[in-house]
């Protein structure tokens, strides 16, 4: 659960900023996944206050590349008041294989893989390939921003991560038992390779659950909220990651200092969950 920018866009992946909604410049975060993604996660054993499960839920295909990312939610499907824009492939990337936060808690690693994952180009091909993935690297990614006119501060970052055969419910499962341990923790990130000289950054972060209802469609969500404190400024991610069959949707907002990050507005959510959830269907005999 994503979902990436540097150290203010996103939590996880410091690269490159999000593009800004038309009405507001979002401060670069440190979040989502996207992939982004952000993330943030939703558990096959769920415990009290936050996701849960559905396990009568029908097995449901992968998507290709191509599949995943006509699966987006559109504005248009969304109604008046709403503008949705697909990150192209790539954005944010450090290069292949680099760029990847690094927790100084090793348990806590899926959480940013979750929120963020670092996959350069090279990693993602050896995901989509390997018959048999063991990271946390989703084989297909697609990214999206989405700006709501009437409530400019609650503009969502959110992705669309697809996983091969039971990943998605095993990150899940993972995700789940982090709020604990993950309660604090810090992360070190590498420059981008185009400014070296920036040094490695180094951030805070507190993670803490919200309670959030598991969507129609999902078979399970989990809602959270991650800070990134780098230096003086304080960012809050609120996230919502929802799992569909062997995929895993994110959306989140973003807080600054003493203003809170609003709750991922549900329509939004409810109908990308939908969406997905039928092109998971389709062709299925």
């Amino acid at each position: 659960m994503p979902h990436r920018a540097p150290h203010p866009a996103r939590p996880a992946r410091p690269s490159g900023p999000l593009p800004a909604t038309p009405q507001r410049a979002v401060p670069p975060l440190a979040v989502p996944l996207l992939a982004g993604a952000l993330l943030l996660a939703a558990g096959c054993a769920a415990p009290a206050g936050g996701s849960s499960d559905r396990a009568a839920a029908a097995p449901a295909r992968e998507l290709s590349a191509a599949e995943l990312r006509a699966a987006a939610v559109t504005d248009a499907e969304l109604g008046p008041g709403f503008t949705v824009t697909v990150i192209a492939p790539g954005h944010g990337e450090t290069g292949p294989d680099g760029g990847r936060e690094t927790a100084d808690k090793p348990v806590c690693q899926p959480l940013l893989d979750a929120v963020a994952p670092a996959a350069g180009p090279a990693k993602a091909a050896r995901a989509s390939a390997s018959p048999t993935p063991v990271s946390a690297v989703p084989y297909a990614e697609t990214d999206l921003s989405v700006a709501l006119a009437a409530d400019p501060s609650g503009s969502l970052y959110g992705g669309l991560l697809g996983y091969r055969g039971d990943r998605a419910a095993e990150l899940q499962a993972e995700l789940e038992g982090l709020f604990a341990p993950c309660a604090e923790f810090g992360s070190a990130a590498p420059p981008p390779p185009a400014d070296r000289s920036r040094g490695t950054t180094r951030t805070g972060h507190r993670l803490s659950r919200n309670d959030t209802p598991t969507p129609e469609g999902a078979d399970a969500a989990t809602g959270f909220t991650l800070t990134n404190e780098s230096g003086a400024v304080v960012l809050a991610q609120r996230a919502v990651l929802a799992r569909v069959g062997p995929a895993l949707v994110m959306f989140s907002t973003v807080g600054v200092g003493a203003e809170p990050a609003p709750a991922p507005d549900e329509r939004v959510v409810r109908h990308q969950v939908a969406k997905l959830r039928a092109a998971q269907k389709a062709g299925k005999s």
